[in-house]
């Protein structure tokens, strides 16, 4: 359905790379990245911001402990070739839909359905981990999310924008969801072009 690798470089490998680094820690979950709606969220925000995907990656560790974080980009494109290796070297594993050449002229892709699809096929399998953790403000993953929270295998919404994120979330307890633009989290994983790369 979908490849895991860009230009001779995997996710897992990288992602191996990434956290060797790191302490061991006994929770395990799994982020699972909307890529576009990440993007076009802090995009449109009043003050457009970006964001510092290496500095994302260490806060998902940090604050909700996820051990592997899954990056859901579109359609794979050569003149991106780029991008996907910075996205992989941030520490993620990358996730492209299957390309369709009679799709050519259609380039969103967008990764709604192959999210769905990844997140409950691990459910099914009964793959090894804590819960899901999902950075989109999307409304489309309404109804997985409130299967998962069910079966207590869900942890947070992270929303990259309050004001665009689906109101269907806020029938949720309020644990369920936080948003990446409030202050206190922007200042750790916003951009800035002069800033240390220290963790």
């Amino acid at each position: 359905m979908y490849s895991q690798s860009f230009a001779g470089l995997t996710g897992e490998s990288t992602g191996y790379h990434f956290h060797k680094t790191y302490a061991i820690i006994s929770t395990m979950n799994q982020a699972f990245i909307d890529g576009q709606n990440l993007r076009y969220s802090t995009a449109k925000a009043d003050k457009s911001w970006s964001i510092d995907l290496r500095r994302l990656r260490v806060y998902l560790e940090r604050k909700y402990k996820v051990d592997k974080a899954y990056y859901f980009i579109g359609y794979q494109m050569q003149k991106y070739e780029d991008l996907y290796r910075k996205i992989q070297e941030a520490g993620y594993i990358l996730i492209f839909r299957q390309h369709n050449d009679k799709m050519d002229s259609i380039k969103k892709g967008n990764v709604d359905t192959d999210i769905i699809f990844t997140i409950m096929q691990k459910i099914a399998d009964r793959e090894k981990f804590d819960k899901v953790i999902l950075v989109s403000g999307d409304g489309d993953y309404f109804k997985m999310v409130r299967y998962l929270i069910e079966k207590s295998k869900f942890a947070r919404v992270l929303a990259p924008n309050e004001k665009y994120m689906s109101s269907l979330y806020k029938t949720f307890d309020p644990k369920y969801y936080a948003f990446l633009n409030r202050k206190e989290v922007k200042d750790k994983i916003a951009y800035k072009k002069n800033r240390s790369k220290s963790k």
